[in-house]
């Protein structure tokens, strides 16, 4: 009994290692979000500035490419992200499942002694 305790106990400590995970995965993927929305914003000040607004002009700011540059990275990094975050809510919904299965054993085991008592209790 004590050793299915303790694979309860790390099944749930598993289950919050993968939530805490996605957790973080969520939270990098919307602040990636938000600074290429900040680098797009910055983009388009730039280009209003010197106006010109075509990245193939040789005039274009150096600064508004580099600006594109980070913001593309930051873009590709994110859909990496999404990606990752598929695979690590599949990996929590099977830990979590796997935990269920855990301790639905577990309450059935525990119950089963109980009824026995009261059947027995009822009989005398």
């Amino acid at each position: 009994m004590k050793s299915r305790e303790s694979l309860i106990r790390l099944k749930r400590f598993q289950v919050e290692e993968k939530r805490r995970r996605l957790s973080q995965i969520e939270t990098m993927i919307a602040e990636f979000d938000r600074m290429a929305g900040d680098l797009d914003r910055e983009i388009r000040l730039e280009e209003e500035r010197s106006g010109i607004g075509d990245p193939t002009h040789f005039a274009y700011p150096t600064y508004a490419r580099a600006a594109a540059q980070r913001r593309d990275n930051l873009r590709r990094s994110t859909d990496e992200l999404r990606t990752q975050l598929e695979e690590a809510r599949g990996m929590f919904e099977e830990a979590a499942e796997e935990l269920r299965r855990f301790e639905m054993l577990d309450d059935r085991d525990q119950s089963a002694p109980r009824e026995r008592n009261e059947i027995q209790a009822a009989r005398a």
